[in-house]
C-alpha cells in the first residue's frame, strides 16, 4: 500500500503542467542531441543546466533526466544510419546496426533500438522505485565516517574503470579534487587556491567546469569532420516493420540486457558504456551462431541498447540514496540538487519525498512520451543528420556562452569555460577521461566534510574508519580494487615483455 501512496504522490507532481512541459522538453532536446554525433549528453546538459535555476528543484531535474535518458534513444540512430554512434554507448551498436542498414533493413533497426531503450528503461524504473526506499532507510544509519569510506570507494572505482590508464583515471580525480577547495574555506573561512582573484572566493562554477570539460572539449575535438552522406532512400513506415523472427530473436536478449544494465547501473564508476559493451559480449557468448555478430545480427543492438537504457535509469538509485554518483552525469544531477539547496543522500526521499516520486514517474512518463515521438520522427532525425558541422559547432559555442555569462552577468565565467575547454583538450589528446575530474570536483569537497568531522568526533583516532563494520567494509572494497587494478596492470605488462 506505501508504494500504490507514494505513486500517487508521484503523479500527482509529475502531471503537473510545468512538469509535463520540462519532461516533453527535456527527452526531445536528448533525442536531439543523442542523434547529433560529438556532441553527447553531458555537452546538453552542461549547457542546459543555467535554465533550471529559475525553476523548482522537482522540475530541473525531470527536465536534465529527460535528456539524458533522451540522448539514450537516440544516439543508436547515427549509429545505424552513419556508423558513428550518438553517444559512447551506442558505439556497440554499430557494430550490427550499420550492416543492417547497407543490407536495407535500418527502419527495422531503428525500430527495434527503439522498443528495446523503452523495455529496458521501463522495467528499471520499477525496480528503482521499489528499491530504493529500502537502500535509503538502510543508508540512514551511516555516519560521517562510513559516508568518507562509501564515497572514497566510489571516486577509485570511477577512477579506476573508465576507459584507458587507471593511473591516469587516478590522476584525473586528484585534479577535480584540487579544483573543489578552490575558494573559501567553510570551516576556517581561509581562501584557498584563489590567487587573490576575488571571482575565485566562491570557488569555480559547475557549470563553467562542466560546459568546458564537455562542450568546448567535443566541439573543438569534432573540428574538421565531415558528415558522411545519409542514405537518400525513404525509411516507410512499411520499413520499420519487423518480421516474426526478428521479434523472437529480440525479446530474450532485451530482457538480459536489462539485468545487465540495471546491475551495472548501480555500481559506482560504471556507466552506460560498460553496461551494452557486457551485454553485447554475453550475447555473442551464448549464442549458438556467433559468426553472425558483427554482420547485421538483431541481437547485437537489441541487448546493448535495452542495457544502455536500463543502466542509464539505474544510476539514479545510488545517486538519490547514498549521494553518490556513478559517472559523469550523474554527478552533474547532484550538482542540481546543490544548486537548488537539497543536500544528497539517503535524506532525499524522507525529506523530499515530491521530488523523489515525482521524478520516478516523470521517467515512466518520458520513456512513453520517447516511444511515440522516436518512431514518427525518423525521418526528421535523418534530415537533421545532414546539418553541416560548420554551422552546427558554433552554435553550439554560442549557446554555451549565453548560458554560462547568464548565472552570473560575469564575463570571467565565460573566461573560465575557456580555460577548462582547452584543459580538456589537453587532457583528451594526451588519454586522459574528463568524467572523473567532474566526480573529483562533485565529491571533493562531501569527502573532506565528511574526513573533518569523524576527525573531531573522534578526536583525530584514524582507526575509526576501520572500527565501524560498514566503514571497513567499503575500506576493503577500495583496496581490493585498488589490489586487482594493479595486478591486472602488472599482467598486461608481463605479456608485453
Amino acid at each position: 500500500m506505501e508504494l500504490l501512496d507514494n505513486l500517487a504522490l508521484g503523479i500527482s507532481v509529475a502531471f503537473t503542467l510545468e512538469n509535463l512541459i520540462y519532461c516533453a522538453v527535456g527527452v526531445t532536446i536528448g533525442m536531439f542531441i543523442g542523434v547529433i554525433p560529438g556532441v553527447g549528453h553531458l555537452a546538453a546538459i552542461s549547457m542546459l543546466l543555467p535554465l533550471t535555476f529559475y525553476v523548482p528543484a522537482t522540475t530541473a531535474l525531470v527536465m536534465l533526466a529527460g535528456i539524458y535518458y533522451g540522448a539514450q534513444y537516440g544516439g543508436s540512430t547515427a549509429a545505424i544510419l552513419l556508423n558513428l554512434p550518438g553517444t559512447p554507448s551506442s558505439a556497440v551498436v554499430c557494430l550490427d546496426g550499420y550492416p543492417m542498414a547497407k543490407e536495407g533493413r535500418a527502419g527495422v533497426a531503428l525500430l527495434m533500438t527503439t522498443v528495446a531503450s523503452f523495455v529496458g528503461s521501463f522495467i528499471t524504473v520499477i525496480v528503482l522505485a521499489a528499491f530504493a526506499p529500502p537502500l535509503a532507510n538502510f543508508a540512514v544509519a551511516f555516519n560521517s565516517a562510513d559516508y568518507f569510506s562509501m564515497m572514497l570507494l566510489g571516486l577509485v572505482a570511477a577512477a579506476i574503470l573508465v576507459q584507458g590508464s587507471p593511473v591516469k583515471g587516478i590522476a584525473a580525480v586528484l585534479f577535480g579534487l584540487i579544483f573543489g577547495m578552490v575558494g573559501t574555506d567553510v570551516s576556517t573561512g581561509i581562501q584557498r587556491y584563489t590567487f587573490g582573484m576575488t571571482f575565485l572566493y566562491d570557488g569555480i562554477n559547475i557549470v563553467a567546469i562542466a560546459m568546458g570539460i564537455f562542450g568546448v572539449t567535443e566541439v573543438i575535438a569534432n573540428v574538421g569532420k565531415v558528415n558522411n552522406a545519409v542514405s537518400s532512400k525513404k525509411i516507410t513506415f512499411r520499413s520499420l516493420l519487423p518480421t516474426r523472427r526478428d521479434v523472437k530473436e529480440s525479446l530474450f536478449p532485451m530482457l538480459r540486457g536489462t539485468s545487465i544494465g540495471t546491475g551495472v547501473g548501480i555500481l559506482p564508476g560504471t556507466g552506460t558504456s560498460i553496461a551494452s559493451f557486457l551485454a553485447y559480449a554475453v550475447e555473442k557468448k551464448i549464442s549458438r551462431t556467433p559468426s553472425k555478430f558483427g554482420k547485421g545480427a538483431i541481437e547485437g543492438i537489441t541487448a546493448p541498447e535495452s542495457a544502455n537504457n536500463a543502466s542509464a535509469q539505474s544510476a539514479f538509485i545510488p545517486t538519490l540514496t547514498l549521494g553518490i554518483p556513478g559517472d559523469a552525469v550523474m554527478a552533474l544531477m547532484l550538482g542540481a540538487l546543490l544548486i537548488h539547496g537539497i543536500t544528497p543522500g539517503p535524506n532525499v526521499i524522507s525529506d523530499n519525498p515530491d521530488l523523489f516520486w515525482g521524478l520516478v514517474v516523470s521517467f515512466l512518463i518520458g520513456n512513453v512520451l520517447l516511444l511515440v515521438l522516436n518512431i514518427p520522427l525518423i525521418g526528421l532525425w535523418v534530415r537533421i543528420l545532414k546539418v553541416p558541422y560548420p554551422v552546427l559547432y558554433p552554435s553550439i559555442i554560442l549557446f554555451i556562452a549565453i548560458g554560462v555569462y547568464s548565472i552570473n552577468y560575469s564575463s570571467m565565467d565565460i573566461m573560465m569555460v575557456a580555460f577548462f575547454g582547452i584543459a580538456g583538450v589537453i587532457l583528451l589528446l594526451l588519454g586522459f577521461e574528463p568524467a572523473p575530474l567532474l566526480l573529483g570536483y562533485i565529491l571533493g569537497p562531501m569527502i573532506e566534510e565528511n574526513f573533518r568531522r569523524t576527525m573531531l568526533l573522534n578526536r583525530g583516532d584514524m582507526m575509526v574508519f576501520l572500527e565501524r563494520p560498514v566503514s571497513a567494509a567499503f575500506i576493503a572494497m577500495t583496496v581490493l580494487l585498488l589490489l586487482w587494478t594493479a595486478y591486472s596492470m602488472y599482467k598486461v605488462a608481463k605479456n608485453r615483455s
